[in-house]
């Protein structure tokens, strides 16, 4: 059994390249001994983003608080609090704030087989 409010868990920016006045935590994950998948919460100040890119597996969203969109090849998908998305493995995609309040949501990844 694991539990932890998020707010002991730490706030690590975001330094990937393409990234901006991004932050997660990682509340879930392998350090953890989870077996399966990782769970993470993204903060996304006024103007940022994380990077453009796509990947193997699929992401679970849920939208915390703020509001910000997923870009996509196909055009901008709006979320809200209580929003939750699909995104397809290899769909090019990005988030982004779209105000001046903090853009939270929680992010479900597969943790990788060995």
């Amino acid at each position: 059994m694991y539990k932890k409010h998020y707010s002991e868990i730490e706030l690590e920016k975001v330094t990937i390249p393409g990234a901006e006045n991004a932050s997660i935590r990682w509340l879930i994950a392998e350090k953890n001994n989870a077996p399966n998948f990782a769970l993470r919460m993204f903060e996304l100040e006024k103007d940022g983003c994380t990077p453009y890119h796509s990947h193997t597996w699929e992401h679970e969203i849920y939208t915390l608080e703020g509001e910000g969109a997923i870009v996509t090849e196909d055009g901008e998908i709006h979320l809200k609090p209580g929003d939750s998305a699909l995104i397809a493995p290899n769909e090019e995609h990005n988030f982004v704030n779209k105000t001046d309040k903090v853009f939270k949501f929680l992010c479900v990844i597969p943790i990788p087989k060995k």
